[in-house]
């Protein structure tokens, strides 16, 4: 009986992945290849044609190839971001999980209420504008740095935690600084969740539309989801187009997360498990 239920509830699982992942994604395909007035109808029928490359250079030329400046400002924002994430993250989560302090619990429950506390927008708009930051892409990289800072904090003091203090102690007497008993020992060591990080980090900052729709006007600092606005406006909306569009940005996203499945399950166990 257990087994037989474990299998029901395996093709369940499965069905219901198909279902939510799987066929929107095939849709999206699929309303890439039609041309703008069987797009239009938004059904499951066959192309009368292969329109999928028209689309795309269509795609990529409109407002003087703004896709490509798309690209190149969310590939910039994305890879700092990520950068300086894994740096903080991991010097805040060493020193939370090495010293005990009365200042521990404070700043636990601080990190954990960044990430309850949805953002402020107005009152970070005003603080972006007194430091001359609004409207630039290093503005929106502290933006984001700021944002998802918590998340990778405990993720890293979770990871820490069960790396001995051996290592840092035979490193102290060697004759090692702090700095150095951290870059040279503890952070090679945090490899199989800075990899973690990464993916969903950076699957969560390229994908980010709401904080560049905010922080980040002007068509010059546009990233590539907000070129989902190219194709679709109050009374006009050219499907083929903008399916084909979010084609092109769902594509990187997929491929980290298919290449690197395997390390992000590895990196979360771990963390949870031994912490």
């Amino acid at each position: 009986m257990k087994n037989r239920a474990s299998v029901i509830g395996g093709l369940a699982a499965i069905l219901f992945s198909f279902f939510v992942f799987v066929i929107p994604f095939l849709f999206i395909i699929l309303m890439s290849f039609k041309d703008r007035q069987q797009a239009s109808l938004r059904d499951f029928s066959w192309p009368n044609g292969f329109h999928l490359w028209d689309n795309l250079v269509a795609v990529v030329s409109t407002r003087n190839w703004m896709m490509v400046t798309a690209f190149v400002n969310s590939t910039i924002m994305t890879v700092t971001s990520v950068t300086l994430l894994i740096v903080f993250a991991a010097m805040v989560g060493f020193v939370l999980a090495r010293r005990n302090s009365r200042w521990n619990g404070p700043i636990e429950f601080l990190i954990l209420a960044g990430l309850m506390i949805p953002p402020a927008v107005v009152p970070t708009i005003w603080l972006l504008q007194g430091l001359k930051l609004f409207g630039t892409l290093h503005g929106m990289i502290l933006i984001q740095v700021a944002y998802n800072l918590p998340f990778s904090i405990i993720l890293y003091r979770a990871f820490i935690v069960t790396i001995p203090r051996e290592l840092d102690e035979a490193a102290v007497i060697d004759g090692a600084r702090p700095l150095d008993v951290f870059f040279r020992i503890i952070l090679p060591l945090l490899w199989p969740v800075t990899v973690t990080n990464i993916v969903v980090q950076s699957v969560g900052i390229f994908n980010d539309f709401t904080n560049p729709l905010y922080y980040l006007p002007g068509n010059q600092n546009a990233t590539v989801q907000l070129t989902l606005y190219n194709f679709q406006s109050q009374f006009n909306t050219s499907y083929n187009l903008l399916f084909t569009n979010i084609l092109l940005i769902t594509i990187p996203p997929l491929i980290v997360f298919l290449f690197f499945n395997r390390q992000i399950v590895a990196g979360m166990t771990a963390g949870a498990v031994k912490g």
